[in-house]
């Protein structure tokens, strides 16, 4: 795994090269056991775009929880179709049914932080295993939770075994200025309820339209004291590197 000193210098490297240098160093340095993971935000879908174009080969896996809007499942085949890959859907291991049958109905409205764990944070630690990279499309301008998050972090996947993964953010310094000028510059399918006022879209019952001045993410979970779902804060992370 990286040291302390790779990471440092990887970080000053990465702040400034461009972004498809990032995800061809993660493709060379981990193959098939790197991966980018979209929820089909636009610095994902800029993600997926920049890696067809340059030719590089990173498989793509999104979590189906079972609960995306149908807006979010057509955009997942229309980019099959568009870039000619195979987005793999991870799975819960219970239906949203077999989770009512279990939890009771709607628990996402009683015990959202439940809701995660069970339709999204265990899904991903279960593809986790199976990779030493995880790419993803965090952005510091999303919310106050991401606003010192690094291009190249390495945290710690499995405490008893202390097996480390590194965690990918090649789009960290991005604007969303930024990654909606590239998608509508390169014509790339986006999910339409991005026009209808959705900044950020996840599971539809808890996503709900944001106003003029809200930060990206406070469509996300109204009424809790919730910021993440949990995907990206169930690792203890190894050590702070600064950029």
């Amino acid at each position: 795994m990286l040291t302390a000193a790779e990471i440092h210098a990887l970080n000053r490297r990465f702040e400034h090269e461009p972004t498809e240098k990032v995800l061809a160093w993660a493709a060379e340095r981990f193959g098939a056991r790197a991966a980018i993971g979209t929820s089909f935000q636009g610095a994902g879908l800029v993600m997926m775009h920049l890696a067809k174009t340059h030719g590089i080969a990173l498989p793509v896996f999104t979590l189906d929880t079972g609960l995306l809007f149908p807006e979010t499942l057509q955009l997942k085949r229309d980019l099959e179709a568009l870039l000619e890959i195979q987005i793999e859907a991870v799975q819960p291991d219970l239906t949203v049914e077999q989770q009512e049958e279990a939890q009771g109905p709607k628990l996402w409205k009683r015990d959202p932080d439940l809701c995660c764990t069970i339709r999204k944070v265990l899904p991903l630690q279960g593809k986790l295993g199976e990779l030493d990279c995880w790419i993803t499309g965090l952005r510091r301008q999303q919310s106050e939770a991401r606003s010192q998050v690094s291009i190249v972090e390495v945290y710690v996947f499995d405490e008893a075994t202390r097996r480390e993964i590194v965690k990918l953010n090649p789009m960290a310094h991005w604007t969303r200025e930024a990654v909606w000028q590239y998608l509508r510059e390169h014509e790339i399918p986006y999910n339409p309820l991005n026009d209808q006022g959705y900044r950020s879209i996840g599971c539809w019952p808890c996503t709900r339209k944001t106003s003029q001045g809200d930060h990206e993410r406070a469509g996300r979970w109204t009424g809790f004291k919730k910021v993440e779902c949990g995907i990206h804060t169930f690792m203890s992370k190894k050590a702070d590197f600064e950029i």
